[in-house]
């Protein structure tokens, strides 16, 4: 939930997200299928409040989350409900994009959600009072770093190693992606991709989903307790068409 990239390749784009968590939270569960309204969702949920950072559904639309909107804030609990918890609420729709622009948010920590559904990418920023929404290119990789986290300074730097990966390796596919999210930075432990800042706050996982028209596999790297889980989630048309 705090570094996503978006990668188009071909027939195929890449969602991956490092979640920087705190060292006393508690593991969460690895990808599988739930049952929900609107239909089957694929995501790993956490285990303290139920929700996740990142999900696709069986309609083919895919989110990601990131903590805060523009600019670090200071949390003001009580909230109504967790971030997690909301982007459940976003994807299970027809379209968690107009879900977005209709869902009350009020007392509802900042945060910002990718979205992507029918080929077209949005940012969607909550700031705790306003929403702001935009239509990104879906056809050229992006990334982003939690403002909670990162400050202005790191974050433009962190979207220079970005591009610079991007120039050396101008058609990444899954596992290159991948060692990008686990392996990229200066030697600075505190604001490298991987993150860890004094063992009390660290990236504990690498999400990847990828979407085709058929499909969403998810890729979940533990790296706390050095394991991998894949699932895969066919898509409503597919299986209507079978």
């Amino acid at each position: 939930m705090c570094t996503v990239t978006y990668i188009p390749a071909r027939d195929r784009v890449f969602l991956t997200s490092n979640r920087d968590e705190k060292k006393r939270r508690l593991p969460a569960l690895p990808p599988a299928l739930y049952p929900f309204t609107s239909g089957h969702l694929l995501f790993p949920k956490d285990t303290e409040a139920g929700g996740t950072w990142i999900a696709a559904h069986e309609n083919g639309q895919a989110i990601v989350l990131l903590n805060g909107g523009f600019v670090k804030h200071i949390p003001e609990p009580p909230y109504r409900k967790s971030r997690g918890l909301v982007l459940l609420d976003l994807v299970d729709s027809a379209n968690a994009y107009t879900r977005f622009q209709s869902i009350a948010l009020q007392n509802i920590e900042p945060f910002t959600a990718i979205i992507f559904i029918e080929g077209h990418l949005y940012e969607c920023r909550w700031d705790g009072r306003q929403k702001h929404m935009k239509q990104l290119s879906a056809t050229e990789p992006h990334i982003w770093s939690s403002v909670t986290l990162y400050d202005a300074k790191v974050i433009a730097k962190r979207n220079n190693w970005f591009v610079q990966w991007l120039q050396q390796n101008p058609d990444p596919m899954g596992e290159a992606i991948l060692h990008f999210h686990q392996f990229t930075g200066d030697g600075d432990s505190h604001n490298d991709l991987r993150m860890n800042r004094n063992g009390q706050m660290l990236t504990v996982s690498v999400t990847q989903m990828v979407v085709t028209e058929d499909s969403t596999r998810m890729q979940y790297l533990d790296l706390i307790n050095h394991r991998s889980f894949t699932q895969d989630l066919v898509l409503e048309k597919t299986m209507a068409g079978r």
